[in-house]
């Protein structure tokens, strides 16, 4: 007797489109660039926000090593130092920083800002004259019997004011690239890697 397997939820971050319905999606009018990376959920009752913070606490050197190159190359030109994923900003609330329960919507998260806050998404972002940045982490249901039933989507979008800002984008895309497949496979492991 021949059993068929169930399907599998990616386990490795492969490249997606940005999920339709979410919050993200409706930023996508007018973008300049976009991309989004898909991983298997394996604790599906974490919220989306949550899953970020597990990540963005464990911020590998390499990350930090090309952020903190990017803060002082791009101030020499006239753009934020956004500081690094990790760093620590105490939500309004005053309640633990490693809790996503702690934050609301315009509380800070390492160089973002939260814009949306739900259970199953949250948009953070970053604004300044030369371009804004939206990024998303998404729980979508997986395709019909995969495993493990849950998938996140990393998200970003980017809408370019000016020529610095495409400029900008011309020179960090390829590195944006390494550092959101790499923090969507981390994602997968809720930052255990």
């Amino acid at each position: 007797m021949n059993a068929t397997p169930a399907l599998a939820a990616p386990t490795t971050a492969r490249a997606t489109q940005v999920p339709p319905g979410t919050a993200i999606h409706a930023t996508l009018p007018g973008a300049d660039f976009f991309d989004a990376y898909e991983v298997a959920d394996r604790h599906p009752t974490r919220s989306a926000l949550q899953s970020w913070l597990d990540v963005a606490a464990r911020t590998p050197a390499w990350t930090r090593a090309l952020m903190f190159v990017r803060n002082k190359a791009v101030r020499l030109v006239g753009l934020k130092d956004l500081g690094q994923l990790h760093d620590d900003h105490p939500p309004a609330s005053g309640r633990p920083l490693r809790d996503a329960r702690s934050y609301r919507v315009g509380d800070r998260v390492g160089i973002f800002r939260i814009r949306h806050l739900s259970d199953t998404e949250v948009v953070m972002g970053q604004d300044d004259k030369h371009l804004d940045v939206q990024v998303s982490i998404c729980k979508q249901p997986a395709a019909a019997g995969a495993t493990p039933r849950v998938v996140l989507v990393l998200s970003t979008v980017v809408h370019i004011h000016n020529t610095l800002g495409h400029a900008y984008m011309a020179v960090i895309t390829p590195i944006h690239r390494v550092i959101a497949r790499g923090t969507a496979q981390r994602l997968a492991d809720h930052g255990q890697n």
